[in-house]
């Protein structure tokens, strides 16, 4: 069996990430706020209901994550829910 490293709260791969070295970024599960704000509601929502990741809920995959995943501007089509499915298995 394959062992995956969680990387983030909502699927996003951080090691395949161009602003990891532009910014410095730890990645969400290594940092107390996101580097883009104040906070992020699905790594706030994962932390409160101390989940590793969105896959582990039992509301996955809520409509929180589903806009992120679908936004115009930053979202991936879907493919961060399709990890956190990975990550759940």
């Amino acid at each position: 069996m394959e062992i995956r490293k969680i990387e983030s709260r909502c699927g996003i791969l951080c090691s395949e990430c161009g602003y990891r070295e532009q910014v410095g970024c730890k990645g969400c599960v290594a940092m107390d706020k996101p580097f883009w704000g104040e906070s992020c509601p699905v790594k706030s929502c994962c932390e409160d209901k101390e989940q590793a990741h969105c896959g582990q809920c039992q509301n996955f995959a809520c409509q929180v994550l589903h806009q992120m995943a679908y936004n115009e501007n930053q979202g991936d089509n879907g493919k961060r829910i399709e990890q956190c499915k990975k990550w759940r298995e």
